[in-house]
């Protein structure tokens, strides 16, 4: 497969709530949920690019985050999937879905969340990399990325195959779509066609119909257990049966079949061959337990933000994502530094001083406990998490800290969004220009850009440790 798979489209974050009802609420007839475990996980358009990486494929997501909690959670939960995600700026908060969940049946859905306006302009880099693509999947929930004029001008010119998976609330499909694949009631309302006694008449007649409205190659209509009924150019309609009478929760299942239909078509696939395929993907995600068993590992045990055990309002994500929503809103520039920040010295504190002064704000992305262990060996950190932010909230040129426990920032930086990431002089070789942080490639997917500040010379947490215990000082 040459390229990347890439996914386009609005990303929810979705919440299992599992828990016991034993009793009824006193002052209302409704059942009491107590909750025992709770499992956090991409939707939408997040959740196909997770089940396409899941399959060994390049993954790369373009789509609309927001900056505050959840944002952050959806940024931890794509990178420990190995997506890449190419982030547009959403106004508002992160939309989620909630359900409640008893003894395997869902009692409630709860929705909260969403953009207060249209996700913002794509940088060069999401462009690109649309051009480079093998196949383009454009997830459409209805929330907006879908009708981004650049996106949608660059989805028109790329020479991938597109594969579209619309929502009645969403935009028509750009003209040329390799294949669509709405669900049976998408087609009734999408092709404005009223059901019928028969389903595959019903099916057709709204296959047919959107395939020539948006001059798409074709149109493949799932029907649940049913399969799928495939209408294209010239041809009778295909009907791809289910090879399993599956019943279960069938949350994501359209997700995963057009996530394995792009697939099979980046490989060169027939569009009759991806269609078969994924009717059969589809079908055993169902009969073996649906989103809950399919998830990668990865994802079932990405931890959540690490937050810091500390009085204030500068440590942790929600504080972080309040000063850059603040500070976005007035047109400001936010700047974020990264590290381990073990033993504060000089050294740290002129760069911090050095990048506070690029922009409006200076967000701080620290190293945990587990993560310095991870990179400095298992005598390290000598302050631990919960002092080093404080020391550095401390500080009048910090104006949030946030604690990330991977071995890199890449997470943090996805939902932040920093216009410039900043890194002292002693990192780069040859006194560079940024291109030889490894952040810079992140920071290009949003236009972001990565620099380079002067250091004080002499400064250094290892060799103050080292002479530390070279005159017997406890450490």
């Amino acid at each position: 497969m040459r390229g990347p798979v890439v996914v386009v489209g609005d990303t929810l974050l979705d919440r299992d709530v599992e828990g016991m009802v034993n009793r009824l609420c006193p002052d209302s007839p409704v059942p009491v949920l107590d909750e025992m475990a709770h499992v956090d996980r991409p939707g939408g358009a997040g959740l196909a690019a997770v089940f396409a990486a899941a399959q060994g494929a390049e993954v790369v997501l373009v789509t609309a985050l927001a900056d505050d909690a959840g944002g952050a959670r959806l940024g931890g939960l794509l990178a420990a999937a190995g997506v890449q995600v190419y982030p547009l700026r959403l106004a508002g908060a992160t939309p989620e879905k909630i359900r409640l969940r008893a003894g395997g049946r869902v009692l409630l859905r709860h929705d909260r969340g969403g953009g207060a306006g249209e996700p913002g302009e794509p940088a060069e880099a999401v462009l690109r990399v649309l051009d480079r693509a093998a196949v383009v999947l454009v997830s459409d929930y209805g929330r907006g990325v879908a009708r981004q004029p650049a996106l949608r001008q660059a989805l028109a010119a790329t020479r991938a195959p597109v594969v579209w998976d619309p929502h009645p609330r969403g935009p028509s499909a750009v003209p040329g779509v390799h294949l669509a694949t709405p669900n049976e009631a998408e087609v009734r309302e999408l092709a404005e066609a009223p059901a019928g006694a028969n389903r595959l008449a019903t099916a057709t007649a709204g296959a047919e119909r959107l395939r020539q409205r948006w001059r798409a190659g074709a149109v493949a209509v799932t029907l649940g257990a049913d399969g799928a009924l495939l209408s294209h150019t010239g041809s009778t309609p295909l009907m791809v049966p289910a090879p399993v009478a599956a019943e279960g929760d069938t949350c994501g299942a359209g997700d995963r079949f057009a996530a394995t239909a792009s697939l099979a078509l980046a490989r060169g696939a027939l569009v009759s061959e991806a269609v078969q395929e994924a009717v059969t993907e589809a079908s055993a995600y169902v009969a073996d337990g649906g989103v809950a068993a399919a998830l990668p590992p990865a994802v079932r045990r990405a931890p959540q933000p690490v937050q810091a055990a500390v009085a204030g309002d500068r440590v942790g994500v929600a504080a972080a994502a309040a000063v850059v929503a603040r500070v976005r809103a007035a047109g400001g520039t936010v700047v974020a530094t990264g590290g381990c920040f073990d033993l504060l010295h000089a050294g740290h504190v002129a760069t911090l001083q050095a990048a506070r002064q690029l922009g409006d704000c200076l967000v701080v992305c620290l190293n945990s406990d587990a993560s310095v262990s991870g990179l400095k060996g298992p005598d390290r950190p000598v302050i631990n998490q919960d002092d080093r932010s404080r020391l550095l909230a401390a500080l009048s040129c910090v104006d949030a800290v946030t604690i990330f426990d991977e071995s890199t920032p890449e997470a943090a930086l996805s939902w932040l969004r920093p216009d410039i990431w900043v890194k002292g002089g002693d990192y780069a070789t040859g006194g560079g220009d940024g291109e030889v942080l490894p952040e810079a490639d992140i920071l290009r997917r949003w236009g972001g850009h990565t620099v380079v500040v002067p250091y004080l010379d002499g400064r250094s947490t290892t060799e103050m440790i080292a002479a530390a215990r070279a005159i017997g000082v406890s450490t």
